[in-house]
């Protein structure tokens, strides 16, 4: 018994992570943590709105981002989505902004290093 949940506890932990890569959905992020810490430090007793405003207008501009992201979602290559993503959620406070600019980043550094007439066969 203990052999057969230890077999498919692997086969779950090995590929959850398969799964996860080859979705090719925009990932969900909560990015209310960091735009609270942007209000607060913006945060300045001369200000009309106080950080309410401050979180407000950082929450719309990030899903303003996601938007975009959304539609250049399939142009990046898949690696670089599943980098990026991951890199953008280390920190614990994640957000559209620094995923789409890791991810326009890494598209513009694989364009630098492929020869002109090679561009177009860049892997998506």
């Amino acid at each position: 018994m203990r052999a057969m949940f230890r077999t498919c506890a692997s086969l779950v932990l090995f590929t959850t992570p398969m799964f996860a890569a080859g979705s090719d959905d925009v990932p969900v992020l909560n990015v209310t943590p960091v735009c609270r810490g942007i209000a607060q430090q913006a945060m300045d007793p001369s200000e009309t709105g106080g950080p309410d405003l401050g979180i407000s207008q950082c929450l719309a501009s990030e899903q303003e981002v996601r938007r975009e992201l959304a539609q250049k979602w399939p142009s990046f290559a898949s690696v670089d989505k599943l980098h990026c993503t991951q890199e953008t959620k280390m920190g614990g406070e994640p957000s559209y902004t620094d995923l789409i600019t890791c991810l326009e980043m890494a598209r513009d550094v694989r364009t630098m290093h492929v020869p002109r007439d090679q561009s177009d066969q860049i892997e998506k």
